[in-house]
């Protein structure tokens, strides 16, 4: 086992606290739900290099990104998959259409996603360590 880097989660992560640290207004809002949206990409993308290093590409490529998470749960990479699966429908919600309502929603997802990304991220440093 190799091991993957995390540096580029670190640092998206990192930004994504910042983002909800401030108080919010409508600019602050949109730079979370970027935040969110790469951060997410980043998670998810994670979660398949670690289920490989594990489980090797055989068992990984082809999976549906709810495949993906499940498999990350019982490997015991996430806790919930279900949470995951409401991630990626409002970070999906993010690149098809773009309106107060939906940036309004995708913010507060992002707030619930953070401590999800953190505990992912934790996770894969030991296992990378």
């Amino acid at each position: 086992m190799t091991g993957i880097i995390l540096t580029s989660l670190e640092k998206a992560l990192h930004s994504l606290h910042r983002a909800l640290q401030q108080e919010k207004n409508e600019f602050i809002r949109d730079a979370v739900v970027q935040r969110f949206e790469y951060t997410f990409e980043l998670c998810w993308k994670m979660l398949r290099r670690q289920l490989i290093e594990e489980l090797g590409s055989e068992s990984v490529n082809g999976l549906s990104r709810k495949d993906l998470f499940r498999i990350s749960a019982e490997q015991g990479l996430i806790s919930d998959p279900v949470h995951w699966f409401a991630f990626h429908k409002a970070r999906n919600e993010t690149s098809h259409t773009y309106n107060e309502e939906v940036a309004e929603e995708v913010y507060r997802v992002a707030e619930t996603f953070l401590p999800e990304a953190d505990a992912l991220y934790s996770i894969l440093r030991e296992r990378n360590a």
